[in-house]
């Protein structure tokens, strides 16, 4: 018979940001905690996303800008050797520091319980419990007042001929190699496709991408698009658009990828490895949420209010488990939503209007509100000016003029609505066209808004003042 533990304010199922910040909310209120995790603790960010993705590329980064030395008179390319076990060991060091200084050291510090176990609902939807499957056949129910679901997602991979049978990385396991294959194709080019292309390509893998829609970076303005996949190919990364997979198979060693292309003519790609970066999924499979009245979406994705309440109203989800932006900063803002609306009634939503966005290529790709189209769509009357980086000092200096910055504005007011960008450092550019939008900023506030010279940021206010002035005639430093 299951062993029952009552009395807590919040059951949180799953370890990630989201988690740990609704669990650090909760505690730091008086409230009881209990954190329930099958896996291991600290989630998909710090485990296998965010941390260890970004350390091999700025390894990735380090080796390509040896190589490029050349571009500076003066300077001899170098060609740097990859131990790509010692590469592997040092981003698995730093994976472990994190996850102990930033979860399990905190977990410690704010004395919340976690329970190591798999975790599905039990009861009814008036009297939702959780049933904990522990080690070596043991069962505990869990008792709450509330209960949040944060259960992250995982890689998923499309219904292609084959592709089970043949075997295949995911941004997973790629980050687990311990040996470069010679080549690899990348089935994705949306953000994750893109960050492992390049990284593997840098390293000295022959990489071709495949992406169904028309053009990398689907959802990213065109021109940001169209400047990408011309990186890519001064890159030596080949690039098939607008082409789907019909059947992949294995033969000596190499796997095989039948690829139908945009101009409908059937071509077979070979490679070492395949790599599949499709997206992610929500993951609520074997949690049992039907019986507790919990309502799930066509991807598997927790229904959710603009509270984050499900369709139990002692039930909650935050992160990437509600088929929401997939991105660490959200699902803590998310995790301390929850927190707030489901202890202290704050009933209180996100905006998610000035949500920037990053992907770490190199140059990255960064945005934050409106695209051209999507104003269109909303109604609005859009202003759009774009800079390419050839007119940006700091791209000058960097001997690196490949990228651009694109603003659209609302056409009579000049109210900032959206802001693009295809540059080095575009994250932090993009930090700042945040703090704009939310401001209310028009195209002609930012163009007079202080900008220090020689940073990748001023393009921002180069880019404002193509709506009154020719760039190209502005002295280096004109304001």
């Amino acid at each position: 018979m299951a062993q029952t533990r009552s009395g807590y304010d919040l059951a949180i199922i799953g370890s990630g940001s989201a988690a740990f910040a609704a669990a650090v909310t909760a505690t730091n209120r008086g409230r009881r905690v209990v954190m329930v995790e099958r896996g291991t603790i600290g989630g998909t960010c710090v485990n296998v996303g965010c941390v260890p993705s970004k350390a091999l590329l700025a390894a990735a980064e380090a080796r390509d800008v040896a190589q490029a030395a050349g571009r500076f008179p003066g300077l001899t390319p170098a060609e740097l050797p990859v131990a790509l076990p010692d590469l592997i060991g040092g981003k698995d060091a730093l994976v472990g520091q994190l996850q102990r200084e930033k979860y399990l050291d905190l977990a410690a510090d704010y004395d919340w319980e976690i329970i190591h176990g798999s975790a599905a609902f039990t009861g009814e939807a008036t009297s939702p419990a959780v049933d904990v499957a522990l080690a070596e056949g043991a069962r505990l129910r869990i008792e709450a007042d509330h209960y949040l679901i944060a259960t992250g997602s995982a890689p998923w991979a499309p219904p292609i001929d084959g592709l089970a049978e043949a075997g295949y990385l995911t941004s997973t396991t790629a980050m687990e190699l311990d040996t470069l294959p010679e080549s690899m194709i990348v089935i994705g080019g949306n953000a994750i496709g893109l960050e492992q292309a390049q990284l593997f390509a840098r390293l000295g893998v022959a990489v071709t991408i495949v992406e169904a829609l028309d053009r990398l970076a689907p959802f990213e303005e065109p021109e940001i698009s169209h400047a990408i996949q011309a990186v890519f190919a001064d890159e030596g990364i080949s690039v098939h658009t607008g082409a789907t997979v019909t059947a992949v198979h294995t033969h000596d060693g190499a796997t095989t990828v039948s690829v139908r292309t945009a101009h409908g003519t059937d071509v077979e790609l070979r490679a070492e490895q395949l790599l599949v970066a499709t997206g992610r999924r929500p993951v609520t499979t074997g949690l049992n949420l039907d019986p507790v009245g919990v309502k799930t979406g066509s991807r598997g994705e927790v229904v959710v209010d603009e509270y984050l309440r499900t369709t139990n109203d002692r039930v909650w989800a935050a992160g990437d488990v509600t088929g929401g932006a997939q991105f660490v900063y959200v699902a803590a803002a998310h995790g301390t939503l929850v927190a707030d609306n489901a202890l202290s009634g704050a009933r209180r939503a996100l905006d998610y209007t000035a949500l920037p966005r990053v992907i770490f290529t190199s140059p990255a790709i960064a945005a934050v509100g409106m695209t051209d189209a999507q104003a269109a769509e909303a109604g609005l009357r859009c202003d759009c000016r774009t800079l390419p980086l050839a007119y940006v000092p700091r791209a000058l200096v960097n001997r690196d003029t490949r990228g651009l910055v694109k603003i659209v504005a609302e056409a009579g007011t000049g109210r900032l609505l959206g802001v693009h960008a295809l540059a080095e450092g575009a994250g932090d550019l993009i930090t700042a066209a945040t703090y704009a939008i939310i401001a209310g900023l028009t195209v002609d506030q930012l163009a007079h808004t202080w900008a220090p010279y020689l940073t990748m940021a001023e393009a921002l206010k180069l880019a404002a003042q193509t709506y009154t002035a020719d760039v190209a005639k502005l002295s280096c430093c004109a304001g």
